[in-house]
């Protein structure tokens, strides 16, 4: 089984994806994670990062390529990542949500953006040009709008939920796809 997470940034991708790798043993990887290691490699924000990639597109090839060949030779891992719904579509496809200003929070409280903001509302306005773009560019790419709900499995609003009940959610779905 294949488990993809989907959603918007501070949804909650990465953390749920590496609570129900370890609960199922499985191999966690994260999109998100290999593009804040690129822009930290090159010294610049993910926002950065993104306006690069909007003239050069050689980096999200690259990882694109990447989730292609894990869905076609690799089986038992989850991943979080906004395409890997387009690139592993045998996969349970569930798609994380919350709303924007918990989002930009959950960001700050993480201090995992390579970011200049420090408060909600800087975070919210970095955050919806990095949506913008990467929908501008994957619209371009593949004609594909990573934030449509309806190509996913399930979708759960992680808003008011803890960590424990968005695994156990999670975890709940697997069982169903499994039988």
């Amino acid at each position: 089984m294949i488990i993809v997470l989907g959603g918007r940034a501070g949804s909650g991708k990465s953390t749920i994806a590496k609570e129900v790798a370890k609960k199922l043993g499985y191999k966690h990887y994260s999109m998100g994670d290999l593009q804040r290691n690129i822009a930290k490699e090159k010294g610049i924000s993910l926002l950065e990062l993104g306006k690069l990639e909007e003239k050069d597109d050689s980096i999200d090839r690259q990882l694109d390529k990447k989730q292609k060949e894990l869905g076609i030779k690799e089986d038992n891992f989850v991943i979080d990542g906004r395409l890997s719904v387009f690139f592993i579509p045998k996969a349970l496809k569930i798609f994380l949500d919350a709303y924007p200003k918990t989002r930009a929070g959950r960001i700050l409280k993480d201090n995992r953006e390579m970011e200049k903001s420090r408060d909600v509302s800087t975070m919210l306005e970095s955050m919806k040009k990095r949506e913008d773009s990467e929908a501008k560019r994957y619209k371009a790419y593949y004609g594909f709008d990573c934030y449509d709900k309806r190509k996913y499995d399930a979708v759960i609003d992680t808003t008011s939920l803890q960590v424990e009940a968005v695994v156990e959610k999670v975890m709940e779905l697997a069982k169903k796809r499994r039988l």
